[in-house]
């Protein structure tokens, strides 16, 4: 079974996003997390965060990008006992056991998405709102196509001197 750990190429993620996730961390998409917004809550780095970040199941910090790796089945429990706390914690579910399922399906959400890949392939998430709510898409980088060039793509349109 297959997961993704968060993965850094530079200290970028701890500029963009309010807390950046550990590297090594196991991540979810962690959509859920923006279900309620609306354009208002669009802006700075919480803007990033719903816009790119994928969720760390330790320290619930974001992250850019990360790297699809097999999962041992104690990890998994582990990451699905640490969701399940969180969303007691922050969403007021009411038991550790009444979030478990939902924990669960998160996690099996993201081992679908990260199960045809091959180890060390990178994923980035992309999130827009729109009339029917959050939408969230993925881009698939291969490992053999990861060359870190292609990570220094932070800056927008607007850094470009040829853009006026």
């Amino acid at each position: 079974m297959m997961l993704a750990r968060a993965i850094h190429f530079d200290e970028s993620d701890r500029n963009v996003f309010h807390s950046s996730a550990r590297t090594g961390e196991w991540c979810i998409s962690g959509g859920f997390e923006f279900s309620n917004w609306s354009e208002a809550d669009l802006t700075g780095k919480a803007r990033q965060a719903f816009t790119n970040g994928w969720l760390g199941l330790e320290t619930f910090g974001r992250v850019t990008f990360v790297a699809v790796t097999q999962v041992e089945p104690a990890e998994f429990d582990a990451a699905k006992q640490a969701l399940a706390e969180h969303f007691v914690q922050m969403y007021g579910a009411p038991s550790v056991e009444a979030a478990a399922q939902v924990a669960e399906d998160e996690l099996r959400h993201m081992v679908d998405l990260c199960d045809d890949q091959e180890p060390n392939t990178l994923l980035t998430v992309v999130r827009e709102l729109t009339a029917s709510g959050v939408k969230e898409s993925f881009r698939i980088i291969e490992p053999r196509d990861a060359g870190l060039d292609q990570f220094a793509i932070h800056g927008s349109v607007d850094d470009d001197p040829h853009h006026h």
